[in-house]
């Protein structure tokens, strides 16, 4: 998995909903090509539950799954790995416990996250919320501007978060963004396997009209 991240264009973050099996499923067929679950409300053993099941649908497909914030249980879920926040566990601690074929990501939201996270263990990083929104209640977006630096400084995979839609990707792209987290568009679409689908088209042409 470590090895194709770099290909992988389009991120799906989602938290568990009742119909998690065939809302992947539709998200994935419109070119989703790695999925999160990424849920607050539900306890451990639920968690664990849920996750087992995303991971399984993911498996069918080819698609690296995630499990936000908790390496143990995505250790007990049998997930590809962990997405951790910058208040959650250390990347070292996540990296021992999952191993070191696992995938573990790092959100960063400023210069000095960044910095930072050039001494960790991981393999891909996010950057953003560009824009302010509802999955990060009280954290004021980054601007473009931030893009630019992560575009510019980071070694590692990255993909942008916050805002994602596609009257957004070409002024993203513009910024230096070639992989995208979406949430709202999906999470909330009637379609989620044609929303995933014009939104994966519109980031293709941008990102092949650069070349």
């Amino acid at each position: 998995m470590n090895a194709s991240l770099a290909d992988r264009r389009l991120y799906l973050c989602t938290p568990d909903r009742p119909d998690l099996a065939p809302f992947l499923e539709a998200c994935i067929a419109g070119g989703v090509d790695i999925v999160q679950l990424r849920d607050k409300l539900l306890d451990a053993r639920p968690l664990v539950q849920r996750a087992r099941l995303a991971a399984l649908v993911c498996r069918d497909w080819g698609v690296p799954f995630i499990l936000n914030d908790r390496p143990d249980l995505a250790l007990e879920a049998e997930a590809d790995g962990v997405h951790l926040g910058q208040d959650d566990a250390p990347p070292r601690l996540a990296r021992r416990i999952l191993g070191p074929a696992a995938l573990v990501g790092l959100s960063t939201h400023a210069a000095p996250d960044l910095d930072a996270a050039a001494k960790e263990p991981v393999d891909y990083l996010s950057a953003g919320p560009v824009e302010s929104t509802p999955t990060k209640p009280g954290r004021q977006g980054t601007g473009l501007g931030y893009l630019e630096y992560v575009a510019r400084q980071s070694r590692r995979p990255w993909f942008v978060t916050g805002g994602v839609r596609p009257e957004a990707v070409r002024g993203l792209v513009a910024a230096g963004a070639r992989r995208f987290v979406v949430v709202r568009w999906l999470t909330q679409a009637p379609d989620a396997r044609r929303a995933a689908a014009a939104l994966r088209s519109e980031i293709d042409a941008a990102l092949d009209g650069i070349g």
